[in-house]
């Protein structure tokens, strides 16, 4: 018995002797659903909307804000679950995470500011290392609330929130979804650099009115510094840099379209990638650079801050192109014929019958005709020819939870929503009254994502 699936426009996919239909899965992108907020430790600051192949996880990356270079992404995930690093708590309700790639960052920011403690005379070794090292927090602490602030506002504008994580090149927010208006756009992303710039005049002010001892006016200043620094150039106007998602908002304001705004906001994000390589090479060209032996750690600095803004820039371009191609997405086109068999069939026989139907799935079903299960593609091609008349279909099928059962007729963002309820392989599809349509297999969804 098989399935209707692609009786209409489109061929049956044939399976072959390794029950592999068609050309390899090709990995596309889905539209971001999730929006990256992220910046650098003192140089840059981005969101990045990272999509992600639907066939790997069935849903796309949540939308990050906030101050940092990306890193993993972060999930609901509590305290030792997943892999954006170690839990630390949840202020306002919000996870933190932070990156073993920290501890790196923070060793070469004490290394790099004890230099410049010893040199003001103000405390000598091995007291500039602690203080060197209070700097390496403290500045991880302007990042991080600055992520907050990415994450309040948010909160408070009534979109959920996933994470805050601190990592090598500073730190970065997930939110769940886009911002619905350019206003709230524009809020949320102007939140961050907002925190930073009232802390350089927070810390000038300071420094100006209160009596500060040698080794506080160093720390003072130094914080003064950082915070206008990361405040300025989060505001350069390109994604994925907070000053990018004010010019989206800017443009969608104007033209009434969200995508108008991320493109031209993506491409000027590439010309600020650019610059900043430019301009770390310039600085390690500079005798004080030099002099310290850190013209080469200037450099690298800048092009890994660089690739990481011209690859969030190239994202938000390409997931906009993503987004378009989803209302094209419909379920009835991208199924999957299904050979319907039970339980105790032969694995070589089902494959036959598959191969003398022309489907590219395998259903169990009960006796009378009852989904039980849907038989695991990749277990199938794994299994040797010769093993094949001797192992059971329902030994290499999977059990239909309700999430894996869709209706036939989803289509577009509708079907997006419902592959990413339950991550999967494969998805049984249904008719309203409840009759086997056929099979949706994610990486017929990736590829029809392939080519962006």
């Amino acid at each position: 018995m098989k399935s209707p699936a692609r009786e209409g426009d489109r061929e049956p996919i044939t399976w072959g002797p390794s029950l592999a239909p068609g050309p390899g899965t090709v990995s596309g992108e889905p539209a971001a659903s999730v929006v990256v907020m992220s910046s650098t430790l003192g140089d840059a600051t981005d969101e990045i909307p990272q999509p992600r192949s639907i066939g790997v996880v069935a849903e796309s990356a949540p939308p990050t804000e906030g101050k940092t270079a990306p890193g993993g992404e972060p999930d609901n995930a509590g305290p030792g679950r997943g892999g954006q690093g170690i839990f630390m708590g949840r202020p306002f309700g919000v996870p933190v995470y932070v990156s073993p790639s920290w501890f790196l960052v923070a060793v070469v920011v004490t290394v790099m500011f004890e230099n410049q403690v010893l040199k003001t005379e103000v405390i000598g070794r091995p007291g500039s290392f602690v203080v060197a090292f209070a700097y390496a927090v403290l500045l991880y602490a302007s990042v991080f609330v600055h992520e907050l602030s990415h994450a309040v506002t948010a909160r408070a504008l009534g979109l959920p929130v996933r994470s805050v994580t601190l990592h090598i090149l500073g730190g970065e927010t997930s939110i769940e979804r886009e911002a619905p208006t350019p206003g709230r756009e524009f809020l949320i992303a102007f939140a961050g650099p907002l925190v930073n710039l009232v802390l350089a005049g927070l810390g000038l002010l300071a420094h100006l009115v209160l009596p500060l001892s040698g080794v506080a006016v160093l720390l003072v200043d130094a914080l003064t510094f950082a915070n206008l620094l990361v405040g300025v150039f989060n505001l350069l106007p390109g994604l994925p840099l907070d000053g990018g998602r004010l010019v989206r908002a800017a443009v969608w304001k104007a033209t009434g379209q969200s995508r108008n705004g991320a493109i031209f906001a993506g491409w000027v994000g590439r010309g600020v990638a650019l610059l900043t390589l430019l301009v770390g090479a310039f600085l390690a060209t500079r005798p004080a650079a030099g002099g310290g032996g850190f013209g080469w750690l200037a450099l690298l600095w800048s092009a890994l801050v660089a690739s990481f803004i011209w690859v969030g820039a190239t994202q938000a371009i390409r997931a906009e192109r993503v987004r378009d191609r989803i209302p094209l997405l419909d379920a009835r086109r991208l199924a999957r014929r299904a050979t319907l068999v039970t339980a105790g069939v032969p694995l070589a026989e089902a494959v036959r019958r598959a191969q003398e139907d022309r489907s590219g799935a395998l259903v169990v079903v009960d006796h009378d005709g009852r989904p039980l299960g849907l038989v695991n593609e990749k277990a199938v091609t794994a299994t040797p020819e010769h093993r094949r008349p001797w192992i059971e279909v329902g030994e290499l099928s999977r059990g239909l939870d309700a999430d894996l059962t869709l209706r036939a007729d989803l289509t577009g963002e509708d079907l997006i929503i419902a592959l990413r309820r339950a991550p999967a392989s494969e998805y049984l599809l249904v008719e309203p009254d409840g009759r086997v349509y056929g099979v949706l297999a994610t990486a017929d969804v990736d590829r029809a994502f392939a080519g962006i």
